[in-house]
């Protein structure tokens, strides 16, 4: 398991969550856990609490998870999966108030450096002021 931030990209779009998760992926690399999600489980636009449940998994790290998300819908769902989660894993899961694409990128280049998720989301949210 990476000792770094990992970074869970939740979209409306399951093609929007893919191309922004290709993004982070060619920027920093492997060594940034990464999960994503997109699209309501009969298809279509939508959001799914059980598919970032397991987004969340994928991207798991010590450290702690970032998540960023695309609109209201997905930062309610995102909510509601954290609050599924065991105690000791709520507490180092920060959803980020910021740009999805954007903000994945600069949040997986923090994490890349080693940076905590505090900061991770500080810079990720930094992009929305």
């Amino acid at each position: 398991m990476s000792g770094h931030v990992g970074i869970v990209i939740v979209s409306h779009s399951p093609d929007v969550a893919r191309g922004a998760a290709e993004m982070v992926r060619q920027m920093v690399g492997p060594e940034v856990p990464l999960g994503w999600c997109g699209g309501a489980p009969g298809g279509g636009l939508g959001t799914s609490v059980e598919a970032i449940l397991e987004a969340i998994g994928r991207a798991w790290s010590p450290a702690g998870v970032a998540i960023l998300f695309d609109l209201g819908g997905a930062g309610t769902n995102s909510e509601m999966a954290v609050e599924m989660l065991p105690p000791e894993r709520q507490a180092r899961v920060a959803i980020c108030n910021a740009p999805v694409v954007e903000g994945a990128v600069v949040a997986a280049v923090e994490a890349a450096g080693g940076a905590p998720l505090a900061q991770v989301r500080a810079a990720a949210e930094a992009l929305a002021a």
